[in-house]
Order: structure tokens, then C-alpha cells, then sequence
């Protein structure tokens, strides 16, 4: 697994076993591909979402709780997107 990126990955979470650049896909694209991505996981394993979109800021934590996944981490990234990282319930 590799090591977290310091910039975008705090040091409290571990590395994503995925990685999704769902930037500029509109709703509901970025969760649809979480959610492909999260299926194909084992419980824990965590997946880094990144995103332009800025209906993702309330369609991941909703999609996280109806779905009993664990929304651990979501900043600003440099370029404008946005990082959440999700941990398959």
C-alpha cells in the first residue's frame, strides 16, 4: 500500500487502497464512481475522492450515512477540488 501524501492525506488516516479524480464530472458522477469503487472493497478499505463538483460537499456525507460508509477526511485541494477520504462500512 503506498505511503499517505502528507499535502493531501493526513498522517491520522491510512493510504486509500483507490483513488477516484472525479473532477469536473457533475452530480451525481463523482458518488456513482465512489460507489462502484467502494463495492469492489473490503470492509476498512479506504478510497480518496477527489472532486470539482460542488454538490459532492453534501452528496458524499449523505451518500456516506445512507449507505454506512465512513466519510474520514474532506479539504480543499490546491487546484480548486475537493479530498474525501472514505472508509467502506
Amino acid at each position: 500500500m503506498p505511503a499517505p501524501d502528507p499535502v493531501t492525506t493526513p498522517a491520522t488516516h491510512p493510504a486509500p487502497a483507490a483513488r477516484i479524480d472525479a473532477r469536473h464530472l457533475l452530480c451525481p458522477l463523482p458518488v456513482l464512481r465512489l460507489r462502484r469503487a467502494l463495492q469492489g472493497l473490503a470492509p476498512g478499505a479506504v478510497v480518496a475522492l477527489e472532486a470539482t463538483d460542488a454538490a459532492a460537499v453534501l452528496d458524499v456525507p449523505h451518500f456516506c450515512a445512507e449507505a454506512g460508509h465512513e466519510l474520514l477526511f474532506s479539504a480543499p485541494l490546491p487546484d480548486g477540488a475537493r479530498r474525501y477520504l472514505v472508509r467502506r462500512g
